[in-house]
């Protein structure tokens, strides 16, 4: 079985992506809701986990 390394991306290129926006990932990281590898001030996020992350949740009124 062989493992596949992470695809890890910064604030900046999932914002890219079109998934959400720069600010809306950031508020996200700040509030613990995902989380990230730091290399000095940069964070680097697992792309399929936000992706697994964002499916799981749910709209209320």
């Amino acid at each position: 079985m062989e493992k596949t390394m992470p695809k890890m991306m910064t604030v900046r290129q999932i914002a890219k992506t079109g998934l959400l926006p720069e600010n809306t990932i950031r508020v996200m990281l700040r509030n613990g809701q995902i989380q990230a590898v730091y290399s000095g001030k940069k964070a680097l996020i697992n792309f399929d986990n936000l992706c697994d992350y964002l499916r799981t949740l749910t709209v209320t009124a």
